[in-house]
């Protein structure tokens, strides 16, 4: 093995050959387990959340190939119907063209090509994370599979009545010119305006609305005061003239209104607010747009005000206001802003023709079988969340005014225009006329829609028949962000509960955002973004897997990245590289196949001990993996790989290199199996060296991937050599430290006494007599069960209950050591002036916090023990010479 791991001579080599010979499709003979990845936009490029999501589910997938199971991990990217849009019209921009220059069926053909051309980005960035998936099953939510679910499910929803059309209220983004959903919108708190405008009375001094939307009065039909309000309760009836305007509205009583708010008169735009939508409704009121589809006032408004942009318009409007005298006051106002998540434009309330699915009915069963628990969602406080939405939740509007998409199977004939026909063929002729005049509905489904039946989409639905469909429906498990537990989670068990009857997965674990190391969420604008694939370059695919694993904590907490992390994590793979080649040395000079492990009777207290430790590694390992407890997971492979295999038992072993090496193979090997899930590339590739040499004659598999996950052996663990071998190894770090201390030359061998009052310490000293001399280079050690004849020149130390001394004779000059230690004396002198000087100032001590002052005291009184133990080893020094 070369000296140093390079993963970037590995990576590639290794994961076109698992693709190549199938290893990612379902082999395994155990029961199946299926997961279906989140889609990314097929826009997109790996980021950090990318990253994270993709190795928590990989980890998974390996882990559960290991343990036997038949897993299938299907990947498969999304349409992405706005995102996609606006890429291709940004080329054709940069052309002096637009999509309307070209016409829907060229424009679409377009965006095909693109994504032919542009659209495997992501996917084979995916492959450079090491993801493990069966790309012989690749999906995209606009393939024919996945058109005929989108097909199936609308129809069927629109022969349930669960789908429908109607005029409301929506959420309209003026930039992408279509409607949103209510996740689709991302509210912000904004430092915001209150504006009060008088609006003139018929015979009477009239009212003063507060509004934080001006320009919007132009689509006024009423002014609303609360029933009981006792301000307003004589001007009911009356009307009044919106400013600007020689119109008359009514004055209604609602109780809606708020009599707290503003001036607890408010204007009524029905056609511009969800809540005078509503109102509207009740008093049978005129519905009055005055903006068009880009947010530009319409015919509607007067001439003055006509084509200027909304907030053109609500600028040149408080002019006016300000010079009529008719506004009243401005204030200052807290507001939350809802913006379109795409393109952050502020998103407009907007009247509008509007395709919706009713939810309530729909979101029942899905509140209940979480509740049953026949979908458990873990860390569980997401749960709530989930429950909060589905509880309160409002009907969804999937029509979106883009090309890009499911077209919505609906068509209409002249004969009767506001009629639908809908059906699972497009239709010849009208059911009615006869006709064959048809026209298809030109808005396109909401991208979430066909997301929603991924999980079963994915596998053959609507086909019953679907191989697939029986044996990995319902998948396993879904792993995510919360940031799409109402996008995505909340509709995919909503769908799966209404078409297939049954959920859509066992249990979905939601993992925390990637954050910057400030707590800051990533983004390009803020220029904190941080570009995976660079990291693998970097620092190699395993290192950012592993980094990114061991911060996915139980509690599903946001992650703060620091790169320090995944420089550490290739750190450990280059620690298991060189452990690795050294133990390889060792199996390629010995003779024969390396077979079962020793009987324990000839096997040493340090075999003994790193069995044990292994086993108990084990049973923590598998049931973290179980729990979704990555950072467990990656802890405790750390810890016992890293401290103690390389740092203690590779040591120890060198005292018996031939007796150990079945046990060293035997721990690696499974270390290597252990680790796979979270480091694919390393552990393959050391995993191939060691079959390669035809000396494993315990493990059958030439590939790591297909290996078999270690069994559990509850009779290896043996607390008390545990103990033992505890007791040796903090003994030998106490001598080691004091030699450090003493800046002693390590090779140079050394006297020790040990006092052990505890039979057990005595015991482990004698046991490991042999680790104590080599590991920490003593020629001689005495134990004593209590203290008789120290060495007269020596350095003490307390490790559990043992009380051990160094003889320093012929260790150290103790000319050098004395000035060494006067020097360090000096020092600490020096810093208890500073500290008496503060504990005698009286400003100090009165106007100081009082755990302040204690904190000066007690680092006085720290000090003070200091110099007094550096006086002590100073005097018996010159009583040695």
């Amino acid at each position: 093995m070369e000296k140093k791991y390079s993963p970037q001579d590995i990576e590639n080599k290794h994961y076109t050959i698992w693709e190549k010979k199938g290893y990612f499709k379902p082999c395994g003979k155990g029961k199946p387990f299926s997961i279906v990845m989140p889609p990314p936009n097929v826009t997109g490029v790996l980021h950090m959340g990318h990253a994270l999501d993709h190795t928590l589910q990989d980890v998974l997938a390996r882990y559960m190939r290991l343990k036997g199971r038949k897993v299938l991990w299907l990947p498969g990217t999304d349409h992405a119907g706005i995102a996609t849009q606006n890429v291709v019209e940004k080329h054709l921009q940069s052309e002096g063209k637009t999509r309307a220059d070209l016409g829907r069926e060229a424009f679409i053909k377009r965006v095909w090509e693109w994504k032919e051309s542009c659209g495997q980005t992501i996917t084979n960035q995916i492959r450079r994370l090491g993801d493990s998936v069966d790309w012989s099953r690749e999906r995209f939510t606009m393939d024919d599979g996945c058109q005929d679910a989108v097909l199936e499910a609308f129809v069927s929803l629109y022969e349930s009545g669960l789908i429908y059309r109607g005029k409301y209220i929506i959420n309209w983004c003026p930039r992408c010119t279509t409607a949103l959903s209510d996740v689709e919108v991302e509210h912000e708190d904004t430092k915001s305006k209150l504006w009060e405008c008088r609006y003139e009375g018929s015979g009477f001094e009239g009212v003063v609305v507060a509004t934080t939307r001006p320009e919007t009065m132009f689509g006024d039909t009423a002014v609303a005061v609360h029933p009981d309000d006792k301000r307003y309760q004589s001007y009911i009836g009356k009307t009044v003239r919106i400013p600007e305007t020689e119109r008359w509205i009514p004055i209604i009583a609602d109780t809606h209104v708020d009599p707290e708010f503003g001036t607890g008169a408010v204007k009524v735009t029905p056609a511009h607010d969800p809540n005078d939508f509503e109102i509207g409704k009740r008093h049978d009121l005129e519905f009055k747009l005055v903006m068009d589809e880009t947010a530009q006032m319409n015919q509607e408004v007067p001439k003055a005000y006509q084509g200027l942009d909304r907030y053109d318009c609500r600028k040149k409007l408080l002019t006016a206001l300000q010079e009529s005298g008719e506004l009243v006051q401005t204030k200052d106002h807290d507001n939350k802003v809802g913006h379109c998540h795409r393109c952050h434009t502020v998103v407009e309330p907007y009247l509008s023709n509007q395709w919706f699915v009713s939810m309530k009915t729909l979101a029942k069963p899905a509140i209940e079988a979480v509740k049953r628990g026949d979908i458990k969602i873990s860390p569980k406080r997401w749960e709530k969340l989930y429950l909060d939405w589905m509880e309160n939740i409002r009907d969804w509007c999937i029509s979106r005014q883009i090309w890009w998409g499911h077209q919505i199977p609906v068509w209409y004939c002249a004969c009767e225009p506001d009629t639908p026909i809908v059906g699972r063929s497009a239709p010849t002729s009208c059911p009615k006329c006869k006709g064959t005049s048809l026209i298809q509905d030109e808005d396109v489904l909401d991208t979430w829609f066909s997301s929603a039946l991924w999980p079963f989409s994915t596998l053959g639905w609507p086909n019953a028949n679907s191989q697939d469909l029986k044996t990995f429906f319902p998948t396993s498990v879904l792993i995510t962000g919360y940031d799409i537990m109402t996008f995505w989670v909340s509709r995919m068990i909503v769908m799966g509960l209404n078409q297939m009857k049954e959920v859509p997965f066992e249990e979905v674990y939601i993992h925390g955002l990637i954050r910057d190391i400030t707590g800051k969420k990533m983004s390009k604008s803020l220029g904190n973004a941080i570009d995976p694939l660079k990291l693998i370059d970097q620092y190699g695919a395993d290192a950012l897997r592993f980094s990114l694993a061991s911060s996915a904590t139980m509690g599903g907490q946001d992650i703060r990245y620091s790169s320090e992390k995944t420089e550490s994590a290739r750190n450990f793979a280059n620690k298991i590289w060189n452990a690795s080649r050294y133990i390889l040395m060792g199996l390629e000079t010995h003779e024969g196949v390396i077979e079962n492990i020793p009987e324990r009777e000839q096997l040493s207290v340090a075999d003994r001990w790193i069995l044990s430790e292994f086993y108990t590694a084990l049973e923590i390992v598998s049931k973290a993996y179980q729990d979704y407890n990555f950072a467990l997971v990656s802890d405790t492979i750390w810890h016992f790989t890293w401290d103690l295999f390389c740092d203690w038992y590779l040591e120890m072993s060198k005292l018996h290199k031939e007796e150990s090496l079945p046990v060293l193979i035997h721990v690696l090997m499974n270390i290597l199996k252990l680790l796979h899930p979270l480091m694919p590339f390393v552990t393959e590739e050391i995993w191939q060296r060691f079959m390669a040499t035809g000396k494993i004659g315990f493990e059958r598999s030439d590939a790591l991937i297909l290996a078999e996950w270690p069994k559990e052996n509850p009779g290896w663990i043996d607390t008390q050599t545990n103990d033992q071998i505890k007791c040796i190894t903090d003994l030998i770090r106490e001598i080691r430290n004091i030699r450090a201390k003493y800046q002693n030359s390590p090779r140079k061998e050394c006297r020790i006494m040990c006092v052990a009052p505890q039979p057990s310490d005595q015991s482990a000293i004698k046991i490991g007599e042999d680790y104590i001399k080599a590991l920490a280079h003593v020629s001689c050690i005495r134990i004593e069960k209590e203290l008789k004849n120290k060495p007269v020149n020596h350095a003490s130390f307390i490790s559990g209950s043992i009380q051990g001394y160094i003889d320093l004779e012929g260790l150290i000059d103790p000319k050098d050591e004395i000035k060494r230690l006067t020097k360090d004396l000096k020092k600490i002198q020096v810093a208890l002036m500073g500290l008496e000087k503060k504990l005698g100032n009286n400003q100090f001590l009165s106007q100081a916090p009082k755990d302040i002052v204690k904190g000066v005291k007690q680092k006085r009184d720290d000090l003070k023990g200091e110099a007094a133990h550096l006086l002590s080893q100073i005097q018996r020094l010159k009583n040695s010479k």
